[in-house]
């Protein structure tokens, strides 16, 4: 008898964004070090914690920004480097305040406007969820 699969991991993030001082809009990107990439702000789910509230936090731990949530975007599922299955609900999120401070999992944030943020972000799966985001935010 083979041992039943993990249950997979579950995650929750946000396409972070705020006006620019030119009117248009900006996109938080976050490098992290570990892995040498740049993505959109995530992590996982505390034990019992909802998706939103998860995403809301993950937001504020690594980018020092408080939040107010939009619509959600569609649902990342993939597997991770050692197989294990990976589960992120994604929203769209305003910015609201805050001020970043380098830490261990995030030492950079980046506002880009959209086409920039588009070339930083390390992974496609991140440049498609930037572009379902792109659909409904404000007009740049």
């Amino acid at each position: 008898m083979t041992d039943p699969a993990p249950a997979p991991i579950r995650a929750a993030g946000c396409v972070l964004w705020r006006r620019s001082a030119g009117g248009g809009i900006e996109v938080a990107l976050v490098h992290r070090p570990k892995y040498d990439d740049w993505s959109h702000p995530k992590g996982k789910l505390h034990l019992g914690e909802p998706h939103d509230a998860a995403a809301v936090r993950e937001v504020r731990e690594e980018t020092g920004m408080e939040c107010v949530l939009g619509h959600a975007l569609p649902t990342a599922r993939y597997l991770t480097e050692g197989g294990r299955a990976k589960i992120v609900r994604y929203w769209i999120a305003e910015a609201v305040r805050g001020r970043f401070v380098p830490n261990d999992e995030v030492d950079a944030v980046a506002w880009l406007a959209p086409p920039e943020a588009r070339v930083r972000l390390t992974g496609e799966p991140d440049r498609t969820l930037l572009d379902e985001a792109l659909v409904t935010l404000p007009a740049r």
